[in-house]
């Protein structure tokens, strides 16, 4: 009897398609340099842009210091800036157009997701998101010839009866003012903070919602106390993208604020806003001073719009230390 005899191992390699694999890790070195290139970039260019702003503007910053901050003079003839009622006018605006615009935007994010027909959801949706594709000068040509005139003759002297004894509803009724750029700028700013809320109530489990009514809250309950906290980060990073926005605005608010560079307690009296200066300014000054400052004012610009910012990723980060996951995430 013959033992068997074990097969012969097989002498030559299973081939490997390494080329392949080659060409595949060539391929991802390049994808992943130009990713690296790209966001690179975007640092390198904010460098450049907050030197432009520095080099332009050191001859103002030699001149007045911080104290173009808070001073309230300016006159390109004699030479004398201050920025303070620039300051002063944009952080007002902005903030009467938020007063404006959240409750609104908010209310209707809630109504669109929680009590809305599904037959309307969509629509209401779209059309109210096509309100961000209009170019502010349109906003800024309907403000003066339809918002204005409705305004001095009806919602001005209105408020003005009613809510005369605060000191922001009294004084004369010009037409272009503080607070009509205050509601354009708000009209401008709904359809970013109503998007992004309507994006973040959608993010909220069902299962929120279900454990609220089966305890017995109502759905409006249920919203108030269960949906609306579970996304209250999100929420809030909806409020500061439309703060961005307002801080930033231009044409509209140059159309409706009335452009003058003084600090008044009522709404109903023009004002101005830094970008509004630089807008009306830049084209007209001749000066080497009246440059610098405007480039000084754009610069306080950049420098407030980062802290707003900065200030508003840590308010994120710090509700959403307690909020669940999905609102943590957007």
């Amino acid at each position: 009897m013959t033992a068997l005899s074990e097969p012969d191992a097989p002498t030559q390699p299973i081939p490997v398609a390494s080329a392949s694999l080659e060409r595949a890790s060539r391929g991802d070195q390049i994808f992943r340099g130009v990713l690296t290139l790209g966001a690179v970039t975007i640092p390198v260019l904010l460098g450049f842009l907050v030197f432009e702003l520095w080099m332009g503007s050191r001859l103002a910053i030699d001149k007045f210091g911080l104290g173009f901050i808070t001073e309230s003079t300016w006159d390109p003839v004699a030479e004398v800036f201050g920025a303070f009622p620039l300051i002063f006018g944009t952080l007002l605006s902005s903030v009467v157009a938020l007063a404006i615009a959240v409750p609104l935007s908010l209310g209707v994010a809630i109504y669109l997701v929680e009590f809305a027909p599904k037959s309307i959801r969509q629509p209401v949706a779209f059309l109210i998101g096509l309100l961000a594709a209009i170019p502010s000068v349109v906003y800024g040509l309907w403000g003066i010839f339809v918002l204005i005139p409705i305004l001095r003759a009806s919602v001005f002297p209105f408020l003005r009866d009613s809510l005369g004894f605060l000191p922001l509803f009294q004084g004369p009724i010009y037409g272009p003012s503080m607070l009509a750029a205050g509601i354009i700028l708000a009209i401008m700013i709904m359809p970013y903070v109503m998007s992004v809320s309507r994006e973040v109530l959608l993010a909220v489990p069902n299962t929120q919602r279900e454990a609220a009514l089966a305890l017995g809250a109502t759905r409006w309950e249920a919203v108030i106390t269960t949906v609306v906290p579970y996304a209250r980060s999100g929420i809030a990073g909806a409020v500061i993208l439309g703060l961005g926005r307002a801080l930033g605005e231009t044409m509209a608010v140059t159309m409706l604020i009335g452009n003058r560079h003084e600090i008044a307690a009522s709404l109903f009296a023009p004002g101005y806003t830094m970008a509004a200066a630089i807008a009306n300014e830049f084209s007209e000054a001749v000066g080497d001073m009246h440059l610098s400052a405007l480039a000084y004012v754009a610069f306080l610009l950049f420098v407030l719009t980062v802290l707003v910012n900065a200030g508003a990723r840590l308010l994120i980060w710090r509700v959403a230390r307690g909020s669940g996951a999905g609102s943590a995430a957007l």
